[in-house]
């Protein structure tokens, strides 16, 4: 089932990407660039809940979507990050951190599969909670203002995107201590 209704909204996430990335080259206010890239954020990062949901509720789940849905993902919060990077409301050592560790855990993911171990690096809660921050603290340090007249957005994206790296390297560290065994029995024969 290459193209359902899951899998396009799946593809949605990777085509936002030059859109969230391109509403900061518009001539409008940065306030306006703001609210606009944090709008359209939270809108495809809830796709990630929303074709999960569709592809078990329509019955129309695929080995395509299993892959192509953490492509994406992973796809949005690193281009969400570089942006935050070059607006210099994220620190690059916390991108590296998160994007080092996404290009790591994929491609253990990738060789554990191939000798048939991946049940040992299967996503874990600790993973989820990490995924969990990072999309609450990347609208908020693309929003960049006060909201409600209460949340310094900036100050909390902060907290929360030092909080998803610690999350971060946490998680890598729980998923190479699973993979560990099957690595090493792996290397013995």
């Amino acid at each position: 089932m290459f193209l359902t209704i899951p899998t396009a909204m799946t593809w949605t996430r990777i085509v936002a990407i030059p859109l969230i990335v391109g509403v900061f080259y518009l001539p409008l206010p940065a306030a306006v660039c703001n609210l606009v890239a944090t709008i359209m954020f939270i809108v495809f990062a809830a796709t990630d809940w929303l074709d999960g949901f569709l592809a078990r509720r329509l019955n129309q789940t695929s080995s395509f979507g299993a892959f192509l849905d953490p492509v994406a993902d992973k796809f949005l919060v690193c281009a969400s990050l570089l942006v935050l990077v070059h607006l210099q409301r994220a620190d690059v050592f916390v991108a590296l951190i998160i994007i080092g560790r996404e290009i790591a855990i994929s491609a253990l993911r990738e060789w554990m599969a191939q000798i048939g171990a991946s049940k040992s690096v299967a996503v874990h809660m600790l993973g989820k909670l990490k995924t969990t921050v990072q999309m609450v603290a990347i609208p908020f340090l693309l929003y960049d203002g006060v909201l409600l007249q209460v949340v310094d957005t900036r100050l909390w994206g902060q907290i929360l995107i030092w909080l998803a790296a610690v999350l971060t390297v946490w998680s890598m560290a729980y998923y190479l201590q699973k993979a560990i065994p099957e690595i090493r029995a792996r290397v013995k024969r």
